[in-house]
């Protein structure tokens, strides 16, 4: 995790500002990717993803038997100064993410690339990501905790 004075900045090229993620928010997140061994930041809901990519996500951790008990959300278009905090704070420009055990791991093209490899579910298994049964978790069932 990052230090607890360090403030991380992004530059803005287009309007030549730079942004910092406050602590605040960098405590927040930090909260948020300890709620459940899995984390996504992802544009929607579990039950409604409000892009292709999210919806993949679901679909993807769905399809590797991921436990609904292992796995919360956060919809970054409820809230957008989560959308753009959650981006300084991994380092990573786009939405969705995903959080194993407070570790980033990627975004749609990291994700899809393990799940084709068969590294995801290597990766899941070895933390307690999903059930030993490795059945389709429905997508009613995972759970959707409000955005920070």
């Amino acid at each position: 995790m990052l230090g607890s004075s360090r403030l991380i900045c992004k530059a803005d090229t287009a309007d030549r500002s730079i942004r910092f993620l406050s602590e605040k928010s960098r405590l927040d997140i930090d909260q948020a990717v300890a709620a459940a061994p899995i984390v996504v930041f992802m544009k929607g809901t579990p039950e409604i993803p409000q892009c292709g990519f999210s919806r993949a996500i679901i679909q993807i951790l769905g399809r590797e038997g991921v436990d609904p008990g292992n796995f919360v959300a956060f919809d970054v278009l409820k809230e957008p100064g989560l959308r753009e905090d959650i981006k300084m704070y991994s380092n990573w420009l786009t939405i969705p993410q995903m959080y194993l055990n407070q570790q980033f791991i990627g975004g749609y093209d990291t994700l899809i690339e393990m799940h084709r490899s068969g590294n995801l579910k290597m990766m899941l298994q070895e933390n307690d990501g999903i059930s030993d049964r490795a059945e389709i978790a429905p997508h009613h069932l995972l759970k959707l905790l409000p955005p920070v």
